[in-house]
């Protein structure tokens, strides 16, 4: 018959291979919760972006009316709509 011996840990020993198992246990699992959370941050971040592009086109396209609207030949369209007419002799050039 064969003797098997037992090995027996001291207390110190005991605690380090605990600590172990549980670090080679814990490190995947918060090596795939960082994952997640980063590739949700990442989603949300090209969301915003793409509001911002969004928002971006609408400030151009305003901007560009607003450019339309003040034009000359504009405000003459409208001035002679409400009757006004163009009189050169009433403008006034100011140099600094």
């Amino acid at each position: 018959m064969k003797k098997t011996k037992k090995i027996k840990f001291l207390k110190g020993e005991k605690f380090l291979t605990i600590m172990i198992i549980l670090l080679l246990i814990s490190l995947p699992i918060c090596t795939v919760f960082t994952k997640a959370v980063l590739s949700e941050t990442n989603i949300s971040m090209e969301q915003i972006k793409n509001k911002i592009e969004d928002q971006e086109g609408k400030n151009e396209s305003l901007s560009m009316q607003i450019d339309e609207l003040a034009s000359l030949d504009k405000i003459q369209e409208i001035a002679t709509e409400q009757g006004l007419s163009y009189n050169n002799s009433n403008i006034k050039n100011i140099n600094e």
